[in-house]
């Protein structure tokens, strides 16, 4: 396998006339988009204290998605050629790696959310230490922890000096043999993190669903309304997942065997190095699209967020309240759903 693996080869020279002009662009609008969407996340976050494992998740969510955010500015210099080499270096070797790290710490912690909506809905009266919020911090902290380190290697491993070819810096120029062989590894290893996790949510949200209809059925509920916030609940976290990290996940391994493995067919590579920055752009558009999910599914948070923009409406959840009492038979198909949006 090590004959297959190269330092890297400068026969092929990337055209980045497209990514140089229009992504700076793109990501431009997206970074101040994030930075504020993620910012009022942020500060609406952590003034809800951690109850449940819920919360913690969203919160470690909010703190993934920020750094990501604080990352795109040096990406958009880089990306643009503005700038000395040592930026693209500095992009290269710690930038992006926390770029791509937390991106995948926030694919897990969706997963986890999901398990944790199942457990919820579909098993309300059996306390799994999972639900416990002692055992939420700590599933977060070892996510952080394992996924960081498995990062390290990528870093120190980017230890060859920058070589120039056709005036731009291609990252995998850094790496030594070991640091292609362990670049290739963990992108695998991130392919089966992505796929796993999306194999989790389909389960959950399906049981969930399921669970959800029977109640209805056995209340004989005929709200359309209730049906379709149900739906719109259950398949926005699945939807948005599926849209924005799908086709990053498709075009990312024959991407990377391009810059680990020897190839005499350039238009193909750069046919492939166009598709990964259009496909990572799409999910790089999750630190958007995540508020979506908090309002959707964290009741707490769409009240803090009224309260935040809007001091009148203060006593708008008490009513609410109040109209969901109103039937009793309803009333325990409609928590069941609202267990959706706790806390």
């Amino acid at each position: 396998m090590n004959s297959t693996i190269l330092n890297t080869s400068f026969k092929c020279i990337r055209d980045t006339s497209v990514t140089s002009v229009v992504f700076p662009g793109l990501y431009s609008i997206l970074c101040v988009v994030a930075l504020v969407l993620n910012s009022l996340a942020a500060v609406i976050f952590f003034s809800i204290p951690s109850t449940t494992t819920f919360v913690v998740f969203l919160k470690n969510v909010v703190v993934a998605d920020l750094l990501m955010t604080l990352t795109i500015p040096i990406r958009i210099l880089s990306d643009a050629g503005v700038g000395f080499w040592q930026l693209r270096a500095f992009y290269c070797r710690y930038s992006a790696v926390l770029f791509y790290i937390t991106m995948y710490i926030s694919i897990l912690l969706l997963g986890l959310i999901s398990l944790d909506r199942y457990l919820k809905i579909v098993k309300p009266f059996g306390r799994c230490a999972l639900q416990k919020v002692r055992v939420g911090q700590m599933l977060s902290a070892a996510i952080w922890v394992v996924m960081l380190s498995l990062a390290l290697p990528n870093i120190i491993l980017s230890n060859k000096p920058p070589k120039i070819s056709g005036g731009k810096l291609k990252c995998s120029s850094m790496k030594s043999k070991e640091g292609l062989l362990w670049h290739e590894g963990f992108n695998y290893f991130c392919q089966v993190i992505f796929w796993g996790t999306l194999a989790l949510m389909v389960f959950c949200y399906t049981f969930i669903s399921k669970k959800v209809y029977e109640s209805y059925k056995a209340s004989r509920s005929k709200s359309q309304v209730a049906n379709r916030r149900t739906k719109a609940k259950v398949f926005v976290v699945v939807g948005v997942f599926f849209i924005c990290f799908a086709p990053y996940h498709f075009a990312r391994v024959p991407y990377t065997l391009t810059q680990t493995r020897s190839t005499t067919h350039c238009r193909a590579e750069n046919a492939l190095y166009i598709a990964k920055e259009t496909t990572l752009w799409l999910s790089t558009t999750n630190i958007c699209l995540d508020p979506l999910i908090y309002i959707f599914l964290c009741r707490v948070f769409r009240r803090k967020l009224k309260t935040t923009l809007c001091k009148a409406t203060k006593d708008s959840p008490k009513v609410t309240s109040t109209q969901l009492e109103m039937s009793q038979m309803v009333h325990t198909t409609r928590q069941m759903l609202d267990a959706l949006s706790t806390q």
